[in-house]
């Protein structure tokens, strides 16, 4: 049975039509901002573990969130701080996932070799000279993944979790089907994307607070001095 583990989630959203980066990072303790060398603003946070990137279009990007729910309160927080600081900021964010990373087992060792023959260069990248894994591009959902003779994959691309999952099984499913691997006793299960019965954002993500309720604290996420 295959576990996929969310690694990282990628999400942008609008915080306002302009932001003065100058001004903002002297509200956020800890913040990098050095326009010679990278345009937008760089912060990161403890709690939880991530990083956002603002920018003067008003732009922000978060990465390093395992779930939706830390990409919202990393999002919140910072929008708080911001708006401490006197700075107008959007009181209503659309959240758009734009990457999701993903890691899986399918349980045992895979013949490379004999995968890309099987498949057809065509389908799949394999140059073990370069790079010891296999890149495999699928059309539906339309993700990467990256695949080792241990057995382990990436996926990289997703914008839903369900894409992770159904890449994971159609994966499954032509390895087995082609010999290539041992039937399974049971479906990939996703360690960290089973259905529940909370509210869930558009992306499939569970959401711990609706997406336009205020943090209970500006405190709820820890900052992490450069």
């Amino acid at each position: 049975m295959a576990r996929i583990r969310i690694e990282n989630v990628v999400a942008s959203a609008t915080l306002a039509a302009k932001l003065d980066l100058q001004a903002i990072a002297f509200c956020l303790d800890g913040a990098e901002y050095e326009p010679a060398r990278f345009p937008g603003l760089i912060y990161r946070l403890r709690r939880p573990n991530t990083a956002i990137l603002l920018f003067q279009s008003g732009k922000a990007v978060c990465t390093g969130g395992k779930s939706w729910k830390e990409v919202d309160q990393t999002l919140r927080t910072v929008s708080a701080l911001i708006r401490r600081g006197g700075h107008k900021i959007h009181p209503h964010q659309r959240i758009q996932i734009q990457n999701i990373v993903a890691t899986s087992d399918l349980g045992s060792e895979v013949n490379l070799n004999s995968v890309a023959i099987t498949l057809g260069l065509e389908r799949v990248e394999y140059e073990p000279e370069q790079f010891p894994g296999m890149i495999y591009r699928l059309k539906e959902p339309r993700v990467v993944v990256l695949l080792f003779g241990s057995g382990k994959l990436v996926c990289t691309g997703a914008r839903r979790p369900s894409d992770v999952l159904l890449a994971v099984q159609k994966i499954t499913t032509e390895l087995q089907d082609s010999d290539l691997l041992p039937r399974a006793r049971g479906p990939a299960t996703p360690e960290r994307i089973r259905s529940t019965r909370r509210s869930r954002s558009p992306a499939g993500f569970p959401l711990s607070t609706p997406p336009n309720q205020p943090p209970r604290s500006e405190d709820s996420a820890t900052p992490l001095a450069a």
